[in-house]
């Protein structure tokens, strides 16, 4: 079984296909996953792996050794574009998220003014108030919508929560117009037998709809690019990417970037 990638708090720099050099907060365990989403592609393998004995990284931990961190950076003059929440699940599951977040840009302010700082999140959680305040402070709020199809939305991403639907993400992901960012993973293959596909033109459809209606400021479609858990996805090859993504830009006026 393939399983979880990162084994710190605090990772990197790595270079981000999207984000330049970016230094990782990993707010999931060390040694195990907790996220909402159980993604057949995510590089941290399934959540069966479970969620290991270290336990979510408490706040007063994450401050300090994200501070020694940025502090030897910058005493070493190190280049640096991009803080990123990523890691071992879902970022905004942990309980001081949003303390976190206030932590994270006062550390940047004082050591690297002028990196953004980015959350890569599912949406899940975007319904509590103080994730949404805390995700509205951040640079970056790349949010992930991978299908509007119910069915492909449940069977790609497939959500813990059976209240969670494409309607929930989508009304979710709302609240942030012109400021979020959503993020898009395109695949095909399949899964206990089943296809996978949202790369077809009924697909393609519904995500240009759920664009119309959530309008971030921008659009950021991908495939994969490394080992996913279910062996059998496809990598969508870049010159569909950029056709897809020059179809969607030209149905809603919105930037779509392909990485």
């Amino acid at each position: 079984m393939q399983t979880v990638l990162f084994h710190e708090t605090i990772f990197g720099p790595i270079h981000s296909r999207r984000l330049g050099a970016s230094l990782g907060i990993n707010l999931s365990p060390r040694d195990g996953k907790v996220c909402s989403f159980d993604c057949l592609y995510c590089e941290a393998g399934y959540n069966a792996q479970g969620p290991g004995t270290t336990g979510l990284p408490p706040r007063a931990e994450v401050k300090a050794l994200l501070e020694a961190k940025l502090a030897d950076m910058k005493a070493k003059g190190e280049r640096l574009d991009a803080i990123t929440f990523s890691g071992n699940g879902e970022p905004t599951l942990h309980p001081d998220f949003a303390g976190v977040i206030d932590d994270t840009i006062a550390l940047r302010d004082k050591y690297f003014p002028n990196v953004k700082i980015s959350v890569l999140n599912n949406a899940t959680m975007a319904a509590r108030s103080a994730v949404a305040d805390a995700l509205r402070k951040v640079d970056n709020n790349i949010i992930k919508l991978d299908s509007a199809v119910e069915s492909t939305m449940r069977a790609l991403d497939r959500p813990g929560s059976p209240t969670f639907t494409v309607e929930a993400a989508i009304a979710g992901i709302r609240q942030f117009a012109d400021t979020g960012i959503v993020q898009t993973m395109l695949t095909r293959g399949e899964h206990d037998g089943q296809p996978v596909d949202n790369t077809t033109d009924v697909e393609i459809e519904a995500l240009i709809d759920a664009y119309r209606q959530i309008k971030p400021r921008q659009v950021m479609l991908y495939s994969i690019d490394r080992r996913t858990p279910e062996q059998s996805l496809q990598q969508v090859p870049k010159p569909e990417l950029q056709a897809i993504a020059d179809r969607i830009s030209a149905a809603t006026g919105i930037p779509v970037t392909v990485s």
